[in-house]
């Protein structure tokens, strides 16, 4: 049975896809390396361990929604999931990589989205945890099976500058915004009514009025 290990080489933006995504380029090791590795259907869950890094004062302001307050974080940070994905390896023997994707999200519905915003610099600490199924050459058959034990896992630490990269690839001097349908069609109708043309002119206007105190 194979004995396959895992390592991050790299995390970037993966230009002209259909949403923003990240390609994360994975190492693949077989153990022994003379074993030939037919193909492999891999599985890959992303966590954020946000307990792995400090935090300076306004970014610890900005993941209080996540967190609470800083002097709670001993018991209320754990690791967030971001994300699961997969990928097809193919054949090799020793050595491959494999680019899984990683799709992303500005929606702060999300709560690795509120995580990656409050940030300002340096780096995110990831966990990967893989799994899934290996198709190898046996010594009695031409073609075996066997499952990628749980207890394979790598750790990478993202620079926060990536996510911000790809974010203004594709939301460029924007974000995006989702609300109830309720809301949206008060927010239509007042604009309808004042003759604002625009959601930002809408927003700028009532905001206007609450910090006045009108």
């Amino acid at each position: 049975m194979p004995d396959l290990r895992f390592a991050v080489e790299t995390m970037q933006p993966l230009r002209d896809a259909a949403t923003p995504t990240l390609a994360c380029r994975v190492r693949v090791s077989n153990m022994p390396r003379e074993e030939p590795i037919h193909s492999v259907a891999l599985r890959c869950q992303v966590q954020i361990e946000p307990a792995r890094r400090r935090y300076n004062g306004d970014e610890q302001s900005g993941l209080s929604e996540l967190f609470g307050e800083p002097a709670r974080w001993g018991s209320t940070v754990h690791p967030l999931l971001w994300t699961n994905t997969q990928a097809t390896v193919s054949a090799f023997s020793g050595d491959t990589s494999v680019d899984l994707p990683v799709p992303c999200t500005f929606d702060f519905n999300v709560a690795a989205t509120k995580y990656f915003h409050a940030l300002y610099d340096g780096e995110v600490p990831l966990s990967l945890l893989f799994s899934g199924t290996v198709f190898y050459a046996g010594a009695e058959r031409p073609m075996q099976m066997g499952q990628i034990p749980w207890d394979r896992e790598a750790s990478y630490r993202m620079p926060i500058a990536v996510w911000q990269k790809l974010m203004e690839m594709y939301y460029a001097n924007s974000a995006w915004l989702a609300l109830r349908r309720d809301v949206f069609e008060r927010l239509y109708r007042y604009g309808v009514a004042q003759g604002l043309p625009t959601w930002e002119e809408m927003l700028e206007r009532l905001l206007d009025r609450g910090e006045s105190g009108q």
